[in-house]
């Protein structure tokens, strides 16, 4: 009797865990194993392959925009580091000689 009573809360905490393994393996798209280690439903169906092809065209967009975006950086960062006088100048000469 003494015995009984660790043992089934130990088995309780067991199942308890397993489930909540399961569950939050399901609710985050993880593929459920089998005894084995073997994937019980792996994600091979067509939704998954245009899943993969739209991530694909969402992640060479976001590099373009990426590209453009270092581009401007760039461009601002040569505007702040450079000496106000010579932008001045720069700044007046392209108003041209009505000055």
């Amino acid at each position: 009797m003494r015995l009984a009573m660790p043992v089934t809360l130990i088995t309780v905490v067991g199942v308890a865990g397993w489930v909540v393994t399961t569950w939050m393996r399901i609710k985050n798209g993880y593929p459920l194993d089998g005894a084995w280690g073997q994937a019980v439903y792996p994600k091979n169906d067509q939704e998954a392959v245009e899943r993969v092809k739209l991530l694909s065209q969402e992640n060479a967009q976001l590099r373009a925009e990426l590209g453009s975006i270092k581009d401007r950086l760039a461009n601002v960062e040569k505007i702040v580091v450079d000496d106000s006088h010579r932008l001045t100048a720069e700044i007046e000469a392209l108003r041209g000689p009505s000055n």
